[in-house]
C-alpha cells in the first residue's frame, strides 16, 4: 500500500508542476505533455537503475485471492467493480466539473498556457486547480473527458489501505480498523464519486496520506516517508481550499520528523519547491493579484453577515440532516415545507443573511442522495453513531484512553486535531453541499472515538456485523439507482413511464431527473446543431452553465466568454461572430435586458433554443445571436 500511494502522490505532484511549467513556456498542449511524460519516465528509469528500488508494489495474487474471499473485502470489491462499470458506461455528468473545472482546462489548452480567463463566472479562475492539472494531460492527449473518472477511481481504491494504516497508527485496534477500512469507503461521498469527475473524493486519500506518511516518518525516520507526507499535504490543499484546515493534524503528525530537514537540506529544498507548485499557493497568489483576496471569495460571494456562531451551528445541523437522511427519501418536499414552518421568521432571516444558498439556510433534504451533495451517508453514519454509543455504554475506561506517555499525548493530539479543523471550516462555509465538501475530513474524524478499547469487543458481535453488512447492501442499492450512472436499463424505464408521467407527479419527477442526468454531459447539443458548421469561435454569456458541451468535439472550436463591458470591436478582435446567451438570467449577469443589449450591440437573434440543464429547474430559452459584420454605432 505505501508504495502505491507514494506513486500516486508523486505522479499528481509531478503533473501539477508540469502544468505550471508548460504554461510558463506556452506549451500546454498534447505535444508538451508527451515530452513531460517521456522525461518523467526516463528520470524514473534512471533513478530505479541507480537505486535498485522497486517502484511498483509487488502483487501477491494468492494473498489477494484469500483476502477477497472474505465477506467485507468482497463487498468492497463488488462496489468498486460497480463504480468502475458506471464510469465506463456513462459519460461524466458532474455539474461543477462540466460548468467550470473542465472548461478552465479547455481554455488553458486552447491558449497553450494557464491564463486568467475573461469571464463573469469567477469559479473558472479562482478555485483550486489540483485535479485540473491531473486532468489536463488526459484531456490533451485523448481529446475526451471519458477517461477523467479514472482519477477518482484510483483515489477510491487507495482508501481501504490508508484508512487501516492511519487508524492503527492513531490507536485503533487492528481488528477494529480492519472492519472500518472496508466500511468507510462505502460512504456515499466516496462511492458515488468513484466513477465520477467530482473533486471531493480526490482530496480524501491525499489527506489520509499526508497524516499516514507523517506518522510513518516519525517511526522509520525515512526521508521517503517524510517527503511523501509533505507532497501529499500540499496536494491536499490544491484539491480544494476547504481542505486547508486539515493542515493542522498534518502539522502535529509531522512535528517529530522535522529534524529530517536538517539531515538532507538540499533534497528537502527540492521537494518543498515541488510542494509549493503542487499546492494551492500559486492560485492563492494569483487570486490576490486579480481579486484582491487570496481565497478568491470576494469575486464570487455577495456580502454576508459574519455571525460565526450561527453559521457554525447551522452547518452542524445541516451536515446532521444530510448524513442521516435515508438514501431514498420521497417525502423530502413535505419535510422541507415542515422545517420552514418550524423556523421562526427572525431566525430564518438571519440564516439567509449568513448562508449564501437558500437550501443551506432552509436545511433542505433531497429525494435521493446524489454525488452533488451526499455526505458520509445514512449507512456509515448510523453505524458509527451506534458503535460510539454502544462502546461508551460498555466501556469501563475513559473514552479516549489514558495519557501515560508523551507518545500517547502526541497521538491523541493528532486524533483531536481534525475536530478542531472541522469547526474552522463550518464557521466559514456558506453553501449547501457541506456534507460532500467534508469528504476528506470524515476518515480523520473517526479514530478519536474508534480508539476506545470497547470497540474491539463490539465488532465481534453478530448484530454489529449484520448492521455493518446492511450498510454495504444500502450502498449497493444506491449505486444501482444513482441518476448519474444507473446500473439498470434506464432508457427502458423512461420509455415505460413516459405516458403515465403526465398523470403521476412522482413518475414525472423520476423521468425528469434521469433524463436530465443522462443528457447533461452534452446538454448544449441542440444549440451546437444550429451553429454554422465551420464556426471556430463562439461567444458565450454564461454563469454556472455546463459549458463543456459547447467545446465538443474537443479542439473543434473555442469558447470566448462575453462580459458586460465588451464591445463589438472587442469581440471581433477575439474572433467572435456569434454569441449564445440565456435570456432569463441576462439581467442578473449584465444588469440590463436582452433587448437593450441587442440594441446596443446592433446584433440580431438567429435562433431560439429551449434547454433544460438542471433537474430542479424548468427549460430555459437560449438565444443564438449574430453580431454585425462591422462594428458600428450602438443603437
Amino acid at each position: 500500500m505505501p508504495s502505491a500511494v507514494a506513486i500516486w502522490v508523486w505522479l499528481c505532484a509531478y503533473l501539477n508542476c508540469a502544468g505550471w511549467a508548460l504554461s510558463a513556456i506556452h506549451q500546454l498542449n498534447a505535444g508538451g505533455y508527451a515530452v513531460v511524460l517521456l522525461i518523467g519516465f526516463v528520470a524514473l528509469s534512471v533513478w530505479r537503475k541507480k537505486t535498485s528500488a522497486q517502484i511498483l508494489p509487488r502483487v501477491r495474487w494468492r494473498k489477494i485471492r484469500r483476502r477477497f474471499c472474505r465477506p467485507y473485502p468482497l463487498a468492497f470489491l463488488v462496489l468498486a467493480a460497480m463504480a468502475l462499470l458506471g464510469g465506463v458506461l456513462h459519460a461524466p455528468s458532474n455539474y461543477d466539473a462540466l460548468a467550470y473545472r473542465i472548461p478552465r482546462v479547455l481554455h488553458w489548452l486552447a491558449d497553450g498556457r494557464w491564463h486568467w480567463i475573461h469571464t463573469i463566472f469567477p469559479r473558472v479562475n479562482q478555485r483550486a486547480c489540483g485535479i485540473e492539472w491531473v486532468s489536463a494531460p488526459l484531456i490533451a492527449l485523448s481529446k475526451t473527458d471519458r477517461l477523467l473518472f479514472l482519477i477518482n477511481f484510483v483515489s477510491f481504491l487507495l482508501l481501504p489501505g490508508l484508512v487501516f494504516s492511519v487508524f492503527t497508527r492513531l490507536g485503533v485496534r487492528r481488528h477494529v480498523a480492519w472492519f472500518w477500512m472496508w466500511i468507510v469507503p462505502t460512504g456515499y461521498c466516496f462511492l458515488l464519486q468513484a466513477g465520477s469527475i467530482g473533486n471531493d473524493l480526490f482530496g480524501a486519500p491525499l489527506a489520509l496520506a499526508a497524516v499516514d506518511f507523517a506518522l510513518r516518518a516519525g517511526i522509520s525516520r525515512s526521508p521517503h516517508d517524510y517527503f511523501a507526507s509533505v507532497l501529499a499535504a500540499a496536494l491536499m490543499t490544491s484539491a480544494k481550499t476547504s481542505d486547508l484546515p486539515l493542515l493542522l493534524p498534518w502539522v502535529i503528525a509531522i512535528l517529530p520528523s522535522l529534524k529530517l530537514t536538517l539531515h538532507r537540506p538540499m533534497q528537502t529544498a527540492a521537494v518543498c519547491t515541488i510542494a509549493v507548485f503542487a499546492s494551492f499557493l500559486p492560485t492563492a497568489i494569483l487570486n490576490a493579484h486579480f481579486c484582491g483576496d487570496w481565497t478568491g471569495w470576494k469575486a464570487e460571494a455577495a456580502p454576508q453577515r459574519n455571525d460565526l456562531v450561527l453559521r457554525t451551528s447551522s452547518n452542524v445541523v445541516l451536515i446532521t440532516v444530510q448524513n442521516l437522511t435515508p438514501p431514498v427519501f420521497p417525502p423530502a418536499k413535505a419535510w422541507n415545507r415542515s422545517v420552514q414552518k418550524v423556523i421562526p421568521a427572525g431566525l430564518n432571516l438571519r440564516l439567509h443573511q449568513n448562508l449564501v444558498e437558500s437550501d443551506a439556510a432552509e436545511f433542505c433534504t433531497q429525494e435521493m442522495q446524489v454525488e452533488d451533495s451526499a455526505g458520509l451517508g445514512f449507512g456509515v453514519a448510523v453505524l458509527f453513531l451506534i458503535s460510539v454509543v454502544a462502546a461508551a455504554v460498555r466501556s469501563g475506561t475513559p473514552l479516549f484512553g489514558q495519557f501515560n506517555s508523551t507518545e500517547v499525548v502526541w497521538r491523541t493530539g493528532v486524533r483531536f486535531a481534525p475536530w478542531i479543523s472541522l469547526p474552522a471550516l463550518l464557521s466559514q462555509s456558506e453553501v449547501y453541499p457541506i456534507g460532500r465538501i467534508l469528504a476528506p475530513y470524515y476518515a480523520l474524524l473517526l479514530p478519536l472515538f474508534l480508539a476506545s478499547p470497547a470497540q474491539e469487543q463490539l465488532v465481534k458481535k453478530i448484530w454489529w456485523r449484520a448492521a455493518a453488512f446492511t450498510a454495504f447492501v444500502i450502498a449497493t442499492v444506491l449505486l444501482v439507482i444513482s441518476p448519474a450512472r444507473p446500473l439498470f436499463p434506464v432508457g427502458m424505464l423512461l420509455e415505460k413511464i413516459h405516458k403515465a408521467a403526465a398523470q403521476h407527479p412522482v413518475l414525472a419527477r423520476v423521468e425528469t431527473v434521469y433524463s436530465v442526468y443522462r443528457e447533461r454531459n452534452d446538454a448544449f447539443a441542440p444549440a451546437r446543431t444550429v451553429l454554422p458548421p465551420d464556426l471556430k469561435v463562439l461567444g458565450l454569456v454564461t454563469y454556472d452553465d455546463p459549458e463543456t458541451s459547447l467545446w465538443r468535439p474537443f479542439g473543434s472550436r473555442r469558447i470566448e466568454h462575453v462580459c458586460p463591458q465588451d464591445s463589438v470591436a472587442d469581440l471581433k478582435t477575439r474572433g467572435v461572430e456569434y454569441v449564445l446567451m440565456r435570456a432569463d438570467s441576462f439581467e442578473n449577469c449584465f444588469g440590463c435586458s436582452p433587448d437593450n443589449w441587442l440594441k446596443r450591440m446592433n446584433a440580431q437573434v438567429v435562433q431560439k433554443i429551449p434547454l433544460r440543464l438542471r433537474a430542479a429547474s424548468p427549460a430555459t430559452v437560449w438565444y443564438l445571436v449574430k453580431l454585425p459584420e462591422k462594428p458600428g454605432a450602438f443603437k
